[in-house]
Order: C-alpha cells, then sequence, then structure tokens
C-alpha cells in the first residue's frame, strides 16, 4: 500500500470539487468527470494486479476519511469503495430523498443504515424510505432519528421491501402502532428492537396492541424509553417467546401485573432493565420466576424494598451483575444485600447507588461471592474508611472498585495498599476527605494498579445507572454514524437542552456511569455474558 497512499496523495491535489452547499457530495460519486484517473497521467497502476476482493478488503481497514479520498484516486477504486462500503448514516432532511437514486446507485451494498434527521428540520417522509427500501433489500439494521414526517403507510412499505431486518432502533418519529406491527408481521428475522418516544402510539384505553406478529419469533432484545403507553407492548413482551433480554426505561403506568404475565410465559429472560418505573415488590416476585436471570437493574424503583429482593435472589441463583439505584430512599438496605450474598454466589459485579451498605452486608458479599470481581458505591452515607477496609481485607477477587460521594478519608485508601490482590484500578470521585497525597502513595505501593481520583466539586451525587450498565440496543447502530459523512447532508447539532435533560434526570445519570463503567471493559475483565 506504500505506492496507493502516495497515489491517493497525488490524486488529492488534482481533484477539484464542486461547491454547492447541499448535495455536491452526491454528485461528487455520480459524476465522472469529477474523478480524474491518475492512471491516465502516465503513473503506472501498481494496485492493477489487485483482485477487487482484496482492494475492498484493504478498505475495510481505513477509517471514514481515507476511505473517501481513497475513493477519489481512480475510476476503479471508486466503484469498488462503494460496493464494500455495509454501513451507511445519512442526514435525513427532506432534502435526501431528491439523491436516494444517486447515493445508493454508488453504495449498493449497504445493509446498516441510520437516518437522522435535527430536530428543527423538515425530515424525510414515506417517499424517501420507500426509494431506500426498493434499493437496499438485504437492509439488516436501521435507526430511525427525529424522521417525523414518517407515517404508519411508509412503515409498513418499508418492511414489505426489508424483511431480512434483524435491528430496528426508532426514537421520536410520528409513525405509530400500525406501522410498528407492520414491521413486526414482515420481519420475522427481527432479533433487536429499540423504541424511544414513539409520538404515534395513542394513550390510554384505545392504544392498539403492539405484536407479537411473525417477529415474536425471533426476537432477543427489547428496549423500551420514555413512552406515554409503553404497554401497548405488552403482547409483543409476553409473545416474544426467545427474547432474553428486556430493558423498560420512563414507561408510564403500573408494571406489576404486565411483569406477572411476562414471567409466565418467558422462560429465556437473562437480562432485565427497569428504570423509573412503577414496579413495587409484587414485580420483583413476577421476576423471579425467571430462574436463569443473570444481569437486574433496578433504576429508582422506589416501591422496591428488601422483601422484593430477598425474593429475587432466593430463586435467581445465576445472578452474575446487579445494578440498583435507590434514589436514597433507604428500602433496600443490608437485608436484601445479605441475601444476595447468600443465594448469589456468581455475582461478578455489583453497584449501589443511594444505598447505604455497611460492613455487615460487604462482608457476607466479600465472603460468598467469591467471584465478585467490579463494585461500585455511589451516594452511600455508611460507607467509610471502616467498610473500604472491609472490601480490602476480604474481596480476593476484586478487579475494580469506584467510589464516588462516600466519606472515606486517606486511612480507607491505605487499606488498600495491602488489600484486594487483584485489584487493577481504583477509581474515587467526590469524596472530600481523600487528598491527592494518598492517591499518589498508592500508585506509589501499588504499581500495576491504575488510580484515578477526580477533585471534590459541589454536585448532587444522586444519580441514575441507566445508560452506562450494559449497553443497550441503541450501541448496535453506534459505528454506523460517522461512517460515510462525506455522503451526508450538512446537519447541526440535533441535542436536547440541557435544561430539558435535567429536568428528566437524564444528565446525572450519564455522569455517574461515566465515572463507574464506560472504560472497565477496556480492562478485560474475565467475566461473560450469556446473551451474547
Amino acid at each position: 500500500m506504500g505506492q496507493s497512499a502516495s497515489t491517493v496523495a497525488g490524486a488529492q491535489n488534482r481533484i477539484k470539487f464542486r461547491s454547492s452547499p447541499v448535495i455536491s457530495s452526491m454528485k461528487e460519486i455520480d459524476d465522472s468527470d469529477d474523478v480524474i484517473d491518475v492512471f491516465d497521467v502516465g503513473e503506472f497502476d501498481y494496485s492493477s494486479n489487485i483482485p477487487d476482493e482484496c482492494l475492498a478488503c484493504i478498505f475495510h481497514f481505513l477509517s471514514s476519511g481515507d476511505r473517501k479520498s481513497s475513493s477519489l484516486v481512480c475510476r476503479r477504486w471508486l466503484r469498488v469503495e462503494g460496493q464494500s462500503r455495509h454501513r451507511l448514516s445519512l442526514n435525513a432532511q427532506s432534502e435526501l430523498v431528491a439523491v436516494v437514486p444517486v447515493i445508493f446507485s454508488r453504495f449498493d451494498s449497504v445493509t446498516k443504515l441510520a437516518l437522522k434527521c435535527d430536530r428543527r428540520s423538515a425530515s424525510i417522509g414515506d417517499e424517501a424510505l420507500v426509494l431506500i427500501s426498493l434499493r437496499c433489500r438485504n437492509l439488516t439494521r436501521l435507526k430511525l432519528r427525529s424522521c417525523r414526517e414518517l407515517t404508519d403507510t411508509g412503515m409498513e412499505s418499508f418492511a414489505k421491501n426489508c424483511k431480512g431486518l434483524k435491528k430496528l432502533s426508532c426514537g421520536s418519529c410520528a409513525f405509530g402502532a400500525k406501522g410498528m406491527n407492520a414491521v413486526l408481521n414482515n420481519c420475522s428475522a427481527l432479533e433487536e428492537l429499540s423504541v424511544k418516544r414513539l409520538r404515534g402510539i395513542t394513550d390510554g384505553a384505545a392504544a392498539e396492541p403492539i405484536g407479537p406478529g411473525v417477529a415474536g419469533g425471533s426476537l432477543r432484545v427489547i428496549c423500551l424509553k420514555e413512552l406515554y403507553n409503553g404497554q401497548c407492548f405488552g403482547p409483543l413482551i409476553i409473545g416474544s417467546k426467545s427474547l432474553r433480554t428486556l430493558k423498560l426505561f420512563r414507561c408510564s403506568g403500573d408494571w406489576d401485573k404486565i411483569l406477572e404475565v411476562i414471567a409466565e410465559q418467558v422462560s429465556e429472560l437473562v437480562e432485565i432493565h427497569l428504570e423509573r418505573l412503577q414496579v413495587s415488590d409484587t414485580g420483583l416476585a413476577a421476576i423471579s420466576k425467571c430462574s436463569i436471570l443473570e444481569i437486574l437493574h433496578l433504576v429508582k424503583t422506589p416501591e422496591c424494598t428488601n422483601n422484593g429482593l430477598k425474593t429475587v435472589a432466593e430463586n435467581c441463583k445465576l445472578l452474575r451483575k446487579l445494578h440498583i439505584d435507590g434514589w436514597k430512599t433507604n428500602r433496600i438496605s443490608d437485608d436484601g444485600l445479605i441475601a444476595v450474598a447468600k443465594h448469589c454466589p456468581n455475582l461478578q459485579e455489583l453497584v449501589l447507588i443511594g444505598v447505604n451498605p455497611t460492613c455487615a452486608s460487604l462482608e457476607k458479599l466479600a465472603t460468598n461471592c467469591l467471584n465478585l470481581e467490579r463494585l461500585a458505591l455511589c451516594g452511600s452515607e455508611t460507607v467509610g474508611d471502616p467498610e473500604l477496609s472491609c472490601i480490602a481485607a476480604k474481596c480476593i477477587a476484586l478487579r475494580k472498585l469506584c467510589i464516588k460521594s462516600c466519606p472515606v478519608s486517606d486511612q480507607g485508601m491505605e487499606a488498600l495498599a495491602s488489600g484486594c490482590p487483584n485489584l487493577v484500578k481504583v477509581k474515587v470521585k467526590k469524596c472530600r476527605l481523600v487528598t491527592s497525597g494518598s492517591a499518589d502513595w498508592l500508585r506509589t505501593t501499588r504499581g500495576s494498579v491504575a488510580v484515578n481520583l477526580d477533585t471534590p466539586e459541589p454536585e448532587n451525587p444522586d444519580a441514575s445507572a441507566s445508560d452506562g450498565g450494559v449497553p443497550e440496543v441503541g450501541n448496535e447502530i453506534r459505528q454506523v454514524a460517522g461512517q460515510v459523512r462525506g455522503v451526508s447532508i450538512a446537519s447541526s447539532s440535533t441535542g436536547r437542552s440541557n435544561s430539558f435533560k435535567a429536568r428528566l434526570g437524564l444528565t446525572t445519570g450519564r455522569n455517574l456511569v461515566a465515572c463507574t463503567f464506560r472504560r472497565w471493559s477496556s480492562f478485560g475483565g474475565s467475566s461473560s455474558s450469556r446473551n451474547n
């Protein structure tokens, strides 16, 4: 590739770009006059002996920007690069409909597509989505964001043309139950469904039930967020017999009765996330019937108490990851955690936010859960130096420890110097009694341990673990964004205002998770997920 790289640089100096602010990049990929074949000017094409398949493999190792530059070297590279690109992210403004044929004539092998629109702009409508579906019949992943002009009719046509769809993620779209049912009735291979703020769903008793359709036999992951009437997805959840992961975030209504039916009908659940949901110990008792459950997140569910947690612990003995945000209600405490320690010996990861454990429960957890590798204690008023010393002395398998907004001091940090022999990372944040001197001393004493000490700031320690535990179905298309920025119509920020996020209680959750789990995976923990 040495010669090829120099050829790319030479070609870039020869190529003239069009200056149209909206569709210039689209015309660049279609008009042959815009691509000057550098090998027509006397240079030998050293890549001519490389088969198209090998050239495509080389392109897969390049970044999106480098791929675009490489495609401008010659007509052959332009063709091969376009035919080998499988991921595409487009700005889904209404103007996109005019260039859909141009885009997908070149990128005719796209299987993963993201369509995102600025919430202040007019989005694509049914016509554009139908055109895309006709040219991308092999599409397996689709992500829709703020496509408010899409209707049930457009989604129905799309579903009939792209029956091989495996993952669908839609947020802030305007279609409703009919459009969603069309997807479920046509896409028999659908495995993951993520729905957030679906505006077309009717609120109240008149809401049309959703699912399960033919997708009920293949769905493995369902994630519902911020739905006024999320319970209309009940038939879909209950009818998805192969469901492994269920995530419910900030969906209104009483979920106890639905969880009872789900537990009776769906026997393969291994991962459940409940955040800001109206669910009580009755719902937890239903969840306890999922005997192979491995991952449970209870985030700001104030009606859940020690009794419900005990029931889950006694029946879900395979539990590996437990996240609890008690919202400082003190309804989950030592009693519930001791039950977890007694009945869940496979526990590997424990996150406690706004929960007040003491040495009594921490010692039981350390003694009985010999595989406990990751521990996070945040906003706990009872976690001080004695508790940290207990962790250091008893948690032999511990590898990562996060302490945030707890009354620990340098004395507790010193205990870590001689304890937790397998420790590789310690993060301490907003613990005002811990000084940088103790952190430096711990780094010197335990050279193999990465110590991260954040300067205390006057901020509410209350936070949510929702956005950072196990990655949600939104992760599945994260790589799509940015893959082909060169062919996207220029866009502006689509983020909500900070004040609005604060009112929803979202911002602090992301801050907390950033300090607990976002980089833990980089340390290569030994745990594995059956869900994957």
